[in-house]
């Protein structure tokens, strides 16, 4: 979607978007590949143990297209809903593809939901149909009550009572399978809010957002696809980042991309991934880069290979951002979206498009603005609300059965992200936070952003996590909780340093005057600090 301009102000001149009237993601990443070059890799499936299965796109087609036709003929078709609950996998691209084809929506799940959670998005989603695992399998059976609307079950692990075998059933369906012409319009995928406040709402999205999400992939990943480029995240492919900026626009640009499961994020055994495949491009979350850190020296023990390293999902802080320089020989480039509108600011070092401690600018094609609450624009340094110009072919199509919320998204045009931040003169975006995480004390008006990365500074923080806490006289009063580096042990003296620390760096206003030791963050199955569940906190 970019041409190969590089020089910001031509490159963004000469932008312009081509979405076809009709559109389908799954002929789109698939069929199209395959149909011409059936024998290039398309996935590799890195095992535990290091064995690496590979994926060609004549394989994807052939057994998306035996799936489709399978369930096609148990009565499945346009808009029916069909849940994939999978860890990262070979298995889950060939589902999203078939159910593409087929011109159903696709509903990714995250392999970490629990009970309640997943209980939760099937029944609000009318799922008919889940494929999934043994695990997902054991969770389905501790529900209460099965969810209503789930007619059937398929399992990769083998058939278990109501629950039918995966590959018994894909094999039955025919190698011929013609996709349904869906508009570019047409529903597609459906992903559920992360919910770090308030209920998860299911964010319903057309094939077009896709090729929406394009120019937000190669800037970061400095004009991807180059040559040897592959491509690996940690993030689960059932997130938007891990979908939508991993594997769908690796599958587009015909660029490999690496499955490999982790039962949970090792920083020593994702460099030895990294270093082992050769791997070029890189999304890491911020927590996961955080955690990257904690490994001293990784370009002298690891043979790595990177070209690329792109982090989104919350802020990444100046001191990330200069550990990648430093530590990595690589500048991080951020980037900024929503489940409702991803990819839609961002930085590419390749074209002096960064700067530390701001997510990046708009990207080609995207009208960006941090707006006031009556709609206008915000002047250069005033804090307000980050929010996305419609229409944009990487905006959701609304909620799921939920228009209210949907047109409580938007002021006039834009729409909302309730994310606070601020422009300055040449077009960054400085993230300043969640607006429920603004704290306002004494009068001020703080991000935790700031705190948290004067946190990270210090000699026994491994992670951290700012919030408000109520406070009579002050309003609120800055509450850090922190989880600690191996070799340090909580104590009074500490977190007294540790106040001691940020008070000199920042302002007599910003610096924590509550310290919480923790042995874990609550986050998120995308990594996000949940801060609501620390506000809550005795």
């Amino acid at each position: 979607m970019l041409p190969e301009i590089r020089d910001e102000a031509l490159l963004r001149a000469a932008f312009q978007w081509t979405i076809p009237d009709y559109y389908n993601i799954g002929v789109d990443v698939c069929d199209r590949w395959a149909d011409r070059a059936p024998s290039r890799p398309a996935i590799l499936d890195v095992a535990a143990n290091g064995t690496v299965r590979v994926a060609t796109y004549g394989d994807l087609k052939l057994r998306s297209n035996r799936l489709a036709s399978a369930l096609q003929a148990q009565g499945l078709g346009i808009g029916d809903r069909i849940g994939i609950l999978l860890p990262q996998s070979i298995a889950v691209a060939e589902s999203h593809i078939a159910i593409y084809k087929m011109g159903a929506i696709a509903l990714p799940l995250a392999a970490l939901f629990g009970v309640e959670a997943l209980s939760y998005r099937l029944q609000d989603a009318g799922v008919r149909v889940l494929i999934t695992n043994a695990s997902g399998v054991s969770k389905l059976r501790e529900m209460p009550h099965w969810p209503d609307g789930l007619e059937w079950v398929l399992s990769l692990d083998g058939a278990d009572g109501v629950v039918r075998d995966y590959e018994h059933f894909l094999q039955a369906g025919s190698a011929e399978f013609i996709p349904v012409k869906t508009r570019a319009d047409d529903p597609a995928m459906m992903i559920y809010t992360s919910g770090t406040t308030g209920h998860p709402k299911g964010a319903l999205h057309g094939h077009r957002v896709l090729l929406g999400h394009l120019p937000g992939v190669q800037l970061p990943h400095e004009f991807l696809p180059q040559k040897d480029d592959l491509l690996w995240t940690p993030a689960d492919w059932a997130w938007a980042g891990g979908l939508l900026n991993g594997l769908l626009p690796c599958l587009h640009f015909g660029v490999p991309i690496i499955a490999r499961k982790f039962d949970k994020f090792d920083p020593e055994e994702a460099y030895d991934l990294m270093a082992r495949m050769n791997v070029r491009n890189t999304f890491v979350p911020p927590t996961a880069l955080r955690m990257l850190r904690m490994v001293n020296n990784p370009r002298a023990r690891f043979d790595l290979q990177l070209r690329t390293i792109a982090s989104g999902g919350e802020a990444l802080g100046a001191e990330t951002f200069a550990w990648g320089q430093e530590a990595l020989g690589l500048t991080i480039n951020e980037f900024y979206g929503q489940t409702e509108c991803n990819l839609v600011l961002g930085s590419c070092a390749a074209i002096g498009m960064v700067k530390p401690g701001f997510i990046g600018k708009a990207i080609p094609g995207h009208e960006v603005a941090v707006i006031r609450p009556d709609g206008t624009r915000c002047e250069v340094g005033e804090l307000g609300q980050i929010a996305v110009l419609r229409p944009d072919p990487v905006m959701f199509l609304g909620y799921w059965n939920r228009p209210e919320a949907t047109a409580e998204k938007f002021i006039g045009d834009y729409m909302t992200t309730g994310d606070q931040g601020e422009q300055d003169e040449n077009g960054f975006v400085r993230f300043v936070g969640r607006d429920d995480d603004v704290i306002t004390s004494s009068g001020y008006r703080i991000g935790p952003v700031e705190i948290e990365d004067c946190l990270m500074q210090h000699e026994a923080v491994a992670l951290s996590a700012v919030v408000g806490k109520p406070d009579a006289l002050r309003t609120e009063i800055v509450r850090a909780f922190i989880v600690l580096k191996s070799g340090f042990a909580p104590s009074d003296a500490l977190a007294a340093s540790i106040r001691d620390y940020v008070k000199g760096r920042l302002s007599a206003h910003e610096y924590p005057r509550e310290i919480t030791f923790l042995d874990d963050l609550p986050l998120t199955t995308t990594g996000k600090v949940i801060r609501r569940v620390l506000r809550d906190q005795p």
